[in-house]
């Protein structure tokens, strides 16, 4: 396994999100929270995934207390982070909060806690004022953000007046956003991204097409899953396929290669399995060549997909139409 020190920290390229621990909308029920979720820690832990990714708001709370379950005899093994989902996120509202996530996961201390979403009201002054308050009590180790713009990045951390690890956004071969701005500030600055969703979905697995769209209300709304952005991004999962043929792994695995291929930058994929969890562990030792990074990126840009207002219609028929 591949690991990324950066502001202190050394995790694993690798880690694992659990949006999906006790969330029904992925359509994983009980039996799965009691039983596959714990496995699927133990094996990441096994095969030296450390860092372990949720929020207080996966299944209101839920997915906490399954990840404090998983991790309770293996606290010393874990790098654990969870996310502040910013309502209210006032001093007193925000060491609450953490106090509360803290208790949900069973440990004395939180790795790494974030800021979920940018307050589009409250600017970051009083939410890093609480930031402030639990790092000084020991309560957390490390404060980040998530889906935060460089600009706010950087007057979040002027704001609490000592560094903020990271930031966890959206990236993946499909949307390269933070590839402009973050991630050269992250390199430059001793800091680390999170990329969240980077199969975008599955999108990038290779197993959809145009004529073989996924189930489930999750992806229900994503615009990658249209079936003219499948089509378009047939040379992008050709070129997947293609890499992965030659290293003998999964379009998958290849595409999370890419992400973590890029400096400071670690990926949190979910896992529904067991096997899942264990193919996406092993994109860690995965080594791309040049020319295979260079193929990659040179289709990924090419690729164009339907987005915003442009897409609307055609998500509006295949939302009502799933019904």
């Amino acid at each position: 396994m591949r690991y990324v020190e950066a502001g202190g920290v050394r995790v694993s390229a690798i880690g694992l999100g659990t949006w999906q621990f006790g969330a029904r909308e992925w359509g994983y029920g009980d039996d799965y929270a009691r039983h596959e979720a714990r496995a699927i820690v133990d094996r990441a832990l096994a095969l030296g995934v450390d860092l372990i990714d949720t929020a207080e708001m996966y299944a209101f709370g839920r997915s906490e207390r399954i990840v404090g379950d998983a991790i309770a005899d293996r606290r010393g093994d874990v790098f654990v982070a969870t996310k502040l989902f910013p309502v209210a996120p006032f001093a007193p509202v925000v060491e609450w909060r953490a106090r509360r996530s803290a208790r949900r996961l069973g440990v004395a201390h939180i790795d790494l806690y974030q800021v979920h979403w940018p307050n589009p009201v409250v600017p970051d002054g009083p939410t890093m004022a609480g930031m402030r308050r639990v790092l000084d009590s020991g309560l957390v180790a490390h404060a980040g953000v998530s889906n935060y713009s460089l600009a706010r990045w950087r007057r979040a951390q002027d704001a609490l007046g000592r560094p903020l690890l990271s930031n966890q956004v959206k990236f993946n071969l499909a949307e390269r956003g933070p590839l402009r701005d973050l991630v050269p500030w992250a390199q430059a600055n001793d800091r680390i991204v999170i990329a969240y969703s980077p199969l975008a979905q599955g999108f990038l697995s290779g197993k959809y097409d145009a004529e073989h769209l996924p189930a489930g209300s999750a992806r229900r709304t994503n615009t990658l899953f249209l079936p003219e952005n499948l089509t378009r991004g047939a040379e992008l999962l050709d070129v997947l396929r293609s890499v992965a043929n030659r290293h003998g792994a999964t379009p998958a695995q290849v595409a999370l290669a890419w992400l973590i291929r890029r400096p400071n930058v670690v990926a949190i994929p979910g896992a529904s399995s067991v096997a899942q969890l264990e193919a996406n562990a092993a994109a860690g030792d995965l080594d791309l060549s040049d020319a295979d990074d260079a193929a990659l990126t040179e289709a990924a840009e090419a690729y164009r997909p339907e987005r915003g207002a442009a897409a609307l219609p055609a998500l509006a028929r295949r939302v009502v139409g799933s019904r």
